[in-house]
């Protein structure tokens, strides 16, 4: 029997049911996004803390420190970061500037305080950004383990 439309009964149902069943859940996306920031948090956490004990190995624990104070402010960085984008589409519309901020008043204490060294501290900061390029290369040699 055919619908008025000239679609067989069955393939009009098909028709109807099929975008509900193509149409993601925007809540398995945002599981998805709440999965990948605790991933990134974790991988820059504990990248932070193997080069930590490298560069405490290796150099001064006083170097070592200045870089894990800059790990620290990387990581305040990326939860800052990961909510401006959990906000965005919701209740922003772009992307703030406002945890730049924290990179800037933090080289600033880094170049007026002495017991500070800017560059530990500079590296320390982009630790996030290893962990980044870690795990992009991570999951797309290895898909199935993250």
């Amino acid at each position: 029997m055919n619908s008025p439309d000239g679609l067989p009964e069955q393939n009009a149902s098909q028709a109807v049911a099929a975008p509900a069943q193509l149409t993601p859940e925007p809540n398995s996306s945002m599981a998805e996004f709440y999965q990948l920031q605790q991933n990134l948090l974790i991988t820059t956490l504990v990248m932070a803390g193997v080069i930590f004990v490298s560069v405490w190995v290796f150099y001064t624990v006083a170097i070592a420190l200045n870089y894990l104070l800059g790990a620290c402010v990387g990581v305040v960085y990326l939860r800052m970061l990961a909510k401006n984008v959990e906000q965005l589409g919701r209740q922003r519309q772009k992307l703030g500037s406002a945890r730049l901020a924290l990179l800037i008043a933090l080289i600033l204490v880094a170049s007026q305080w002495n017991q500070l060294q800017i560059m530990p501290i500079f590296l320390g900061f982009l630790t996030y950004k290893v962990a980044l390029i870690t795990y992009v290369l991570w999951t797309s040699f290895a898909p199935s383990l993250d």
